[in-house]
């Protein structure tokens, strides 16, 4: 891949600016006061405002109120506040209050995959949609869901604690051709290695038994068939 294909390190950071330092279009969205960041004196509960009207579709657009949020440094600041809960919902929370995001599948998705050598070993670095860098790992796992109406899989990498990507087709097919066959738990597996760790993305392929070809001596054949009535 070129080089100018790669976004900027600095792309999620806010450009345009209120006079408060907040992005101009951020007033019409919900957690306006939204500033990712310590609290300034003792802790104290925060608001909680309840479903937000945001919603994260499968392909890693954000949408407020059905239109989706088109400045992605505004998206890269929500996603930066972003956690989820035990119960598998999905919150913007900052110091001072909360609201609920609907996700359809993951919030976000893995576009671009990079291999490299770190330490000697293997290591296999994802990019997000977000520009978000995260390096396969113990910490950082792959996963590969199986569809259970298609039966098709579904490959995610995790973000950060309960945040995952969905790796996209493109990516999942880039691993394939690096998986290897391993035996684990007398499972024999195809997976890729990242710092490590490996990882199961299938089934290793089982080997149909060949048929033995056994030659017979022409005479012999003959004398096996049957006679003629």
């Amino acid at each position: 891949m070129q080089q100018e294909d790669v976004m900027p390190a600095d792309c999620c950071r806010p450009q345009a600016t209120d006079p408060c330092g907040m992005p101009a279009d951020r007033k019409a969205l919900p957690l306006a006061g939204l500033r990712p960041g310590k609290r300034s004196g003792p802790p104290g509960p925060r608001h909680d405002c309840g479903p937000l009207g945001m919603r994260i579709a499968k392909d890693g657009s954000w949408h407020y109120r059905g239109s989706p949020i088109g400045r992605k440094e505004l998206v890269c600041l929500f996603a930066s506040v972003l956690k989820r809960e035990a119960d598998g919902s999905y919150w913007l929370e900052t110091p001072v209050e909360r609201g609920m995001v609907d996700v359809e599948d993951v919030p976000f998705v893995a576009v671009e995959v990079f291999w490299d050598q770190c330490a000697g070993r293997q290591c296999l670095t994802f990019r997000t949609n977000l520009d978000e860098m995260v390096t396969a790992d113990h910490d950082h796992p792959i996963r590969v869901a199986i569809d259970p109406e298609t039966r098709e899989p579904r490959p995610y990498v995790s973000v950060r604690p309960g945040i995952e990507a969905r790796i996209n087709r493109a990516v999942f097919y880039e691993l394939v051709a690096l998986a290897e066959p391993e035996t684990v738990d007398g499972r024999d597996l195809l997976g890729v290695w990242s710092e490590g760790v490996f990882f199961p993305i299938d089934d290793a392929p089982t080997r149909k038994p060949t048929r033995r070809r056994v030659s017979i001596p022409r005479a012999a054949a003959v004398a096996e068939r049957p006679a003629a009535k």
